[in-house]
């Protein structure tokens, strides 16, 4: 949520005025810089085109072994010290040796870390201890003795080349001294460059000049103001940006949160749909922002991903500070070095600039060459998705804000009325006491406790809003303990609370660097500090990029002091998942032995996914931003931010009843499914509209529930893989080039394609592409379509376009209840779609939903398998004797697969029997439709969930 910035003053003056008459209509572009009103990154782009222009005027081609780079290495300091190789590089004219060390890691994955070899003061390096995997202090390396250093002259240049092995690429690292470049060759081919158009430029850390503020005519490099406010900079320039090209590769994806397509755009050199600014990384609240745009937003992860036919391989750049990043492409690129190889060829090239203002230069290069393996990878440094609390699959019913306790029964009753399934009502800002947070308007909500209680006697849950501002107040026991333990984010000088305006008026902000602070405010979310809290009350951080409403950009000064020291420049984009991780701590420990949590947080960085979910930010009520959700959520999956989703018809606005529709049918596709709207809308929950529009809502909403142990199945899925939930067609569909920019359609995890209906036109029809040489199923009338296929589907406003990929088992539960909980003991049903091959493979997953015993063994998890027309069930290998597993399977003794349907045997059946504990019995069998349409149906086979069993067709 956001106040229209002009007004923002307004809010602090006088707190009477209505905040309906600040709601704006577009983003303000004034309140945000553009890349020209950014002194670091004009310093590098004036670097950059020096570069250019120096190659142009020797007469070179700006390319690996041929960039006017200013860098190389310094002679003789180049040696392999255990699995990292050392090397010293130098600029031509400044002198000020740069320590890089390059680290072989396991699967392959290369990190290469650089600053000062002696510095003048340290730079913020705790992005690693804050993101990586245990801090970064157990990754692991790759055996030293796996590793052969070589040296050759090429051209009279010396190259230093590593050579190792892992279990997917035969690789090397080449590290070219005079210019200094990297190259990341996988089987025999350059993939990931580093240099090779002479863009690394590091600025060394330095002591102030004279009065003119100035080093050697430095651009904004000791002070830079920006409208009414001032960056003092106190350490000087301190930015380095680099070059990385993608070698064979025309797409890159990744980077978010940025309003744009799938496949990043080109920044720099014009082209068709380029944009003019480069892609922005810098956590801000942007009020109502624009589509199709580089302009950042809520969150940030440095994390992109380059694909082609052969391979999928990523970099990671670890930092948190301010980054911006331009993107060229070259469809014919000859890349300088690698005739090297044997091998003067030309390849489509992808070049990117990578620029940040501060911190310690820190990249991991990831080779792939799959998906999986890439995702594999990525997870080794950042870990996965855990599973969440599983009412969280479920439907989240949310508006800026229901009035009062009367009015959240009010709703609870009405979706009971309408036998629609939901998991959670959410209460924004207006629930609290002016504001303070961790209390309740006790006018309006006199009994949070018995409210809690009655929603949770169907399975329902409360989520309230818990923003990182705290109301400067000094009768307010949250601002007082704070206050007085020194726990807040402290001015320029160090020497009192920052303070800033934002909803309560005049604010402090807690400093979640400080791991006291943390605690501190983990231990506010406990039952006996949250008062009128309930172990089925969980939290939204709102507001965390942070909002400041008369600050710079809408946020912090970049200047203000974090614990240890650190300006908030250096820390900036993890301050929201620094405040998430802080909660999510807070709800785990809660009660004994610790539950799972659920958090929702709007600011975002690698890592975040460890605490919970996220969503898209404020979204508007039109067609437009229903279209923009489903590359927005893509490109957040493909960065590793799985659990994430868009406010189902739109935040800011009124949608049309069409459009709500064609935003639910949309929405339960979503990873995270919430209905959200501001405060200024008509209410518009799924009955408002009436009918026939209240049965579509309603029937979306029950696919979602009815497909709940496929999700939670996905969730396991990503929790020990890393692989997205909702994939880009590429990701599963990796050699059809013509999907490599679809982001139109979507696959939901491997088994399920969807076509989404995004037009207001209902009568128009939908081009569909099905691909690869397999059977497709419509997952509702299980028509078959034989792929490759391109062709337009009608879709009125009863029908979505949702098909099941041949060879996929499927696991649902066809009994309606009221909430997932309510679900938790239902059958099973089983829809086995059959390849072409007459196979179909999946799995099912399930566990408490709530508590962490399955990391003791308390799980069921089956590995489902349809071949010579017989359906099997086996554990996985997971799967280990433990008292916890006896107990949930003794928990689970009653839940059976209820019904298998088997799609697409072109043969007809007329018996089948079970082998189920070593017993056998026949059992009841139905045949229906044409060797192209057939379905077959096993209505009770009456086997358990948690046994070995087959059934066997004929």
């Amino acid at each position: 949520m956001k106040l229209k910035r002009s007004t923002a003053s307004l809010l602090y003056l006088a707190a009477t005025v209505s905040l309906l008459a600040q709601v704006g209509l577009a983003v303000k572009q004034e309140d945000f810089k553009t890349s020209e009103q950014v002194a670091f990154y004009r310093r590098h782009r004036a670097f950059a085109d020096g570069v250019a222009k120096e190659s142009q005027l020797l007469g070179k081609s700006v390319s690996a072994s041929q960039t006017a780079s200013p860098y190389s290495v310094l002679q003789d300091s180049v040696y392999l010290d255990g699995h990292t190789l050392v090397a010293s590089v130098q600029h031509g004219t400044d002198k000020v040796p740069l320590k890089l060390k390059v680290s072989f890691l396991d699967k392959g994955i290369v990190r290469i870390r650089g600053q000062e070899a002696d510095p003048l003061k340290p730079r913020f390096d705790d992005t690693q201890k804050l993101v990586l995997r245990d801090g970064g202090a157990n990754l692991k390396y790759a055996s030293a003795g796996s590793l052969q250093l070589t040296s050759e002259a090429v051209n009279g240049e010396t190259v230093h080349i590593v050579s190792f092995r892992d279990a997917n690429n035969t690789a090397s690292l080449r590290m070219t001294e005079r210019p200094w470049t990297v190259e990341y060759v996988l089987n025999n081919k350059p993939s990931i460059l580093l240099n090779s158009k002479g863009l690394f430029h590091f600025e060394h850390l330095r002591e102030k000049p004279g009065a003119d503020g100035e080093v050697d005519g430095a651009d904004g490099a000791w002070e830079e103001t920006f409208r009414s406010w001032t960056d003092t900079k106190p350490r000087g320039p301190e930015s380095f940006g680099l070059d990385i090209s993608f070698s064979g590769y025309e797409h890159v994806y990744g980077i978010p949160e940025h309003a744009s397509s799938l496949s990043l755009k080109s920044t720099r050199g014009g082209g068709k749909d380029a944009y003019s600014q480069p892609y922005r990384l810098y956590n801000l609240d942007v009020f109502e922002h624009d589509l199709d745009s580089p302009m950042a937003l809520y969150g940030s992860i440095p994390f992109m991903v380059a694909h082609n036919a052969e391979s999928t391989v990523g970099v990671f750049w670890l930092n948190a500070a301010e980054t911006w990043i331009d993107v060229t492409r070259e469809k014919s690129s000859t890349l300088g070095n690698l005739f090297r190889l044997g091998t003067a060829s030309k390849e489509p090239t992808v070049s990117t600039h990578w620029i940040s203002e501060s911190g310690v230069m820190d990249i991991f290069l990831l080779p792939g060459p799959s998906a999986a393996d890439l995702y594999r990878q990525y997870a080794e440094l950042v870990e996965q998705t855990p599973l969440p609390r599983e009412f969280a699959l479920g439907y989240h019913q949310c508006r800026w804000n229901y009035l009062d306790q009367v009015d959240v029964l009010a709703v609870n009753d009405k979706l009971q009325e309408h036998a629609i399934p939901y998991d959670v009502i959410w209460l924004d800002i207006e629930h609290t006491d002016g504001k303070r947070y961790f209390t309740w308007d006790s006018g309006k909500f006199p009994d949070p406790v018995a409210m809690q209680k009655k929603l949770a006697y169907n399975g329902h849950q409360l989520v309230t809003v818990v923003d990182p501002h705290i109301k400067r107040d000094t009768e307010y026991r949250i601002w007082k303990e704070a206050n007085d333990n020194g726990y807040f984010v402290k001015n320029k000088e160090g020497t009192d609370n920052f303070q800033g305006w934002c909803w309560p008026g005049d604010s402090n902000w807690v400093d979640y660097l400080n791991p006291d602070a943390a605690s501190w405010i983990s231990s506010q979310f406990h039952l006996d500090k949250y008062n009128g809290s309930t172990p089925n009350l969980f939290v939204w951080n709102d507001m965390n990029e942070p909002s400041v409403f008369n600050g710079p950009e809408i946020s912090m000064d970049k200047d203000i002091k974090h614990y240890g020291g650190w300006e908030h420049r250096d820390l900036h984009n993890i301050f929201g998942m620094l405040y998430h991780k802080a909660t999510a701590d807070g709800l785990r420990t809660r009660e004994s032995p610790d539950k799972r949590p659920f958090v929702l947080s709007r600011a975002y960085f690698a890592g975040s996914q460890r605490y919970g979910a996220v969503w898209t930010g404020d979204n508007a009520a039109n067609w437009e931003h229903l279209r923009a959700s489903i590359p927005m959520v893509l490109s957040n999956n493909v960065a590793g931010m799985h659990f994430v989703g868009a406010d189902v018809g739109g935040f800011f606005g009124n949608p049309t009843p069409e459009l709500m529709t064609r935003w639910y049918q949309l929405g339960i596709w979503y990873p995270f499914f919430r209905a959200h709207a501001h405060i200024d809308t008509k209410r518009r929950e799924p009955w408002v509209f009436g009918e026939p529009y209240l049965s579509h809502i309603r029937n979306a909403i029950r696919e979602r529930y009815r497909l709940l142990p496929y999700w939670y199945t996905l969730f396991r899925e990503a929790s020990l893989t890393g692989m997205p939930l909702v994939r880009p067609m590429w990701m599963e569909f990796p050699k059809e080039t013509s999907m490599f920019s679809e982001d139109s359609s979507f696959m939901v995890g491997s088994a399920i394609l969807v076509v989404p209906a995004t037009d207001a036109d209902a009568n128009q029809p939908i081009d569909v592409r099905l691909p690869t040489q397999e059977n497709w199923y419509d997952i509702h009338s299980h028509a078959t379509y034989i792929a490759p296929l391109k062709r337009q589907f009608a879709s009125d406003l009863a029908t979505t376009l949702v098909f099941a990929r041949g060879g996929s088992i499927i696991p649902t539960r066809e009994r309606q209840r009221g909430s997932s909980e309510l679900m938790r003991r239902d059958p099973i049903t089983l829809y086995v779609y059959v390849s072409r091959t007459g196979t179909a493979t999946g799995s099912l997953y399930l566990d408490d939903g709530e508590t962490y015993s399955y990391q003791n063994g308390a799980f069921i998890e089956r590995e489902l398998s349809f071949e010579n027309a017989t359906l099997t069930s086996r554990p996985s290998p997971r799967t280990k004797l433990s008292p916890e597993q006896l107990e949930f399977l003794k928990a689970m003794s009653k839940v059976r697969v209820e019904r298998v349907v088997i799609v697409g045997m072109r043969n007809p059946l007329t018996k089948a029997v079970v082998v189920e504990n070593g017993q056998t019995r026949d059992i009841e069998l139905a045949y229906a439709g044409s060797k192209l349409d057939s379905e077959c149906t096993i209505r009770d086979p009456a086997v358990l969930v948690g046994n070995d069993w087959e059934i066997t067709l004929s």
